[in-house]
């Protein structure tokens, strides 16, 4: 009798922790739907069979110039079913201040951006974003932990939908690393 209330009680913490999002991994990067920066959804599925790179943006950085470096690299790329997504975020030392209409205008008027850029997130701290905690968190990526150490940090994800490299802020768009990355099979 005993045994078996042990064995009872012990499925049932299994079954709860199973059940759990912070325990287990559930999600895709496929089963994500967010905000463009027009404010439509823009659901990840779509992109089943590209090479995704997400990258957090800021207007007022150091690094904002890289994206030149990504607009290039999407242009150049984007028809081998590669494509770059771009989060604007405001976590570090404030440097996107700006509504999303004023980050749209910014990104066409200086650098011509048209990979696709969606609405303003965090991706840091208690209101971090559940796509960031996806890429983040390895218990929910299946793949590895990280933390978003600066804008332009770039997360680099396979046709499949999984993770497979996180590349520093400082690392250039067209850096050898991304471009062998886009171009293997």
């Amino acid at each position: 009798m005993n045994k078996i209330f042990i064995l009872s009680f012990f499925m049932g913490i299994f079954n709860i922790f199973s059940q759990s999002p912070e325990v287990s991994f559930e999600k895709s990067i496929y089963d994500f739907t967010v905000k463009d920066i027009y404010g439509e959804d823009f659901k990840f599925e779509k992109l089943k069979g590209k090479k995704i790179m997400i990258v957090n943006t800021a207007s007022k950085c150091g690094l904002t110039p890289q994206y030149e470096g990504l607009e290039d690299l999407y242009k150049t790329y984007k028809d081998d079913n590669f494509v770059i997504i771009g989060f604007p975020a405001n976590n570090f030392l404030w440097q996107e201040p700006g509504s999303n209409d004023q980050i749209e205008s910014f990104c066409k008027e200086n650098y011509g951006v048209t990979f696709p850029i969606m609405s303003k997130i965090s991706v840091k701290g208690s209101s971090m974003h559940p796509i960031y905690k996806y890429l983040t968190n390895k218990e929910r990526n299946g793949v590895s932990s990280s933390s978003v150490s600066w804008n332009f940090q770039k997360y680099l994800i396979n046709e499949e939908g999984v993770l497979e490299k996180v590349i520093s802020p400082r690392t250039k768009p067209k850096d050898p690393q991304i471009v062998d990355w886009i171009k293997s099979s």
